[in-house]
């Protein structure tokens, strides 16, 4: 029963939440194109942290504004951007194997097989990672549809 009122609550809380974001594109991004709310994509691969990055070291790729932490962080991006770019435009990977897209919070985050994949909350992470390549099949499949690829 906990485990079912787990589930109804994720799914409320993922449903509210994607309306707006479908609207928003295929990029999770703020009011000024920000992605990721400004952590550097780079440093969670190479410090396996979410990592504030700096308006002074920003670069602008597809229409997203990113942001570095380093000069080593930013050439390693501009010389390689798909290597660093988050799942699903950046929108919460639990969500996107549900069918939906939602925010997310930049320190819930999983790399897996060289793939970044960020989550709405801690409690969606959990879920997320009890069946991490089960999740990502479902949402490698419903990404096309909700990114308009």
């Amino acid at each position: 029963m906990l485990k079912f009122a787990r589930m109804t609550l994720l799914a409320f809380a993922v449903g509210l939440l994607s309306v707006g974001n479908l609207l928003a594109g295929s990029l999770n991004l703020d009011a000024d194109g920000l992605a990721i709310e400004g952590h550097d994509p780079v440093a969670y691969f190479t410090q396996n942290a979410a990592v504030m990055g700096s308006a002074k070291m920003s670069v602008m790729h597809e229409g997203a504004k990113y942001y570095f932490s380093s000069k080593e962080n930013q050439k390693m991006f501009e010389a390689s951007p798909a290597k660093y770019l988050p799942a699903y435009g950046g929108f919460c990977a639990f969500a996107v194997s549900r069918g939906a897209t939602s925010s997310v919070e930049p320190d819930k985050f999983t790399v897996v097989k060289g793939k970044l994949y960020l989550n709405y909350s801690g409690n969606v992470q959990m879920v997320w990672r009890e069946d991490v390549p089960g999740n990502i099949s479902k949402a490698n499949k419903n990404w096309p549809g909700l990114s308009g690829q």
